[in-house]
């Protein structure tokens, strides 16, 4: 499973789940910004690399949707409702990640 998480500035909260989720067996996983300043910012090859997109605010998604329309037809994204509150591997962050995520990947 390709989970792609996606914030503003590819800072704290993206790379944080990506580093907690490429722990869990049979998932990959990748993050990405949706701003152009962003550490890494999303791609089209990213969205089409994603079976999962998770989005740490409604905000995000429609940035995706601005520019990802045609490419998000077919794609699960889900908004975590997670605000830029936290730095990179605050455990606080990690758990709310945990909380919101497994169920998604562990239905």
């Amino acid at each position: 499973m390709n989970l792609l998480f996606v914030c503003s500035m590819n800072k704290w909260r993206s790379p944080t789940a990506e580093k907690v989720f490429r722990r869990v067996e049979a998932v990959s996983a990748r993050s990405a910004g949706t701003s152009r300043k962003a550490r890494r910012p999303i791609t089209i090859q990213d969205i089409r690399w994603a079976d999962i997109i998770c989005v740490m605010e409604s905000k995000h998604l429609s940035r995706l949707r601005g520019d990802f329309r045609g490419e998000l037809l077919h794609k699960e994204v889900h908004v975590l409702d997670i605000p830029d509150d936290y730095q990179f591997m605050d455990p606080e962050l990690v758990e709310l990640l945990l909380n919101s995520v497994q169920p998604i990947i562990d239905p």
